[in-house]
Order: structure tokens, then C-alpha cells, then sequence
């Protein structure tokens, strides 16, 4: 028996979330890897480029070009690090805020809808499941 590549399946799956998700987010000019940002450069405020990429699993580089383009947009306010000039210090602005607030409800929508379809159960699977990994 040949199995699916597990990678392929997780990544397709992705995709059509990742879709869904920017298509409801797609009224304030921000995709879910922008809106996933905002969020936690929020909770975690000031937050330094490096952290945010390691709590977001992300590559330093690919959140560095996301946050570039959130200031772009007024919605990310980027600072000299105070212990090292080199470090990029993020808070939100006014703006960023406002945007997240404002999108919030658009990003549950989806979040209920992903849940409805999956139900309570599946959804606890799921979670548990891809912490695993």
C-alpha cells in the first residue's frame, strides 16, 4: 500500500485554509500570515524581529519582509532595539490596531466556519494532532 505524502497533504490543506482566510481578510489589504503577525506583535508588544519570528516558527527573513510592508501600511511601528541597535523593536500603531479590531470578526467568521464543519471533536483531534508534529 502506498501512503499520501503526509508534507503534501499538510501543505494542500494549508492552501485551502490559507484561501479562506485571506479571502475574508482580503477588505482590509491583509492576508493570514500579515493578520497572524498583527496579533502577536499586539500580545507581546514591544516585541523584537527575532522573537516574533521564533514565535511564530517562522523564518527571520520572511517576517522581516512582512513587517516591512505592515509599516509600508502604517500598521507596525519599527524601533532601534535599546540593548542592541541592531534589533528591530515592533509595536503597532494606532492604525494597526484599529485594523485588527476591525478585522477580528471576519477572522472568527472563519473560525467558526471551520469549526461547524469539522465539529467540536475532530476540531480537539486536530489540534492535538498537529501539536504532535
Amino acid at each position: 500500500m502506498i501512503l499520501p505524502c503526509y508534507s503534501a497533504k499538510l501543505r494542500s490543506a494549508s492552501r485551502r485554509l490559507g484561501h479562506r482566510y485571506n479571502a475574508a481578510l482580503a477588505e482590509f489589504g491583509i492576508n493570514i500570515t500579515q493578520f497572524s503577525l498583527l496579533s502577536m506583535i499586539k500580545r507581546a508588544e514591544p516585541i523584537s524581529l527575532t522573537s516574533l519570528a521564533k514565535k511564530m516558527e517562522l523564518e527571520r527573513s520572511t517576517v522581516g519582509r512582512n513587517v516591512k510592508v505592515l509599516a509600508k501600511m502604517a500598521l507596525v511601528e519599527l524601533t532601534q532595539g535599546d540593548k542592541d541597535q541592531r534589533e528591530v523593536t515592533l509595536k503597532l500603531t494606532q492604525e494597526g490596531l484599529q485594523l485588527l479590531k476591525a478585522a477580528l470578526p471576519h477572522w472568527q467568521k472563519v473560525q467558526q466556519e471551520i469549526e461547524d464543519s469539522l465539529g467540536e471533536d475532530q476540531i480537539l483531534m486536530l489540534t492535538d494532532l498537529l501539536k504532535r508534529l
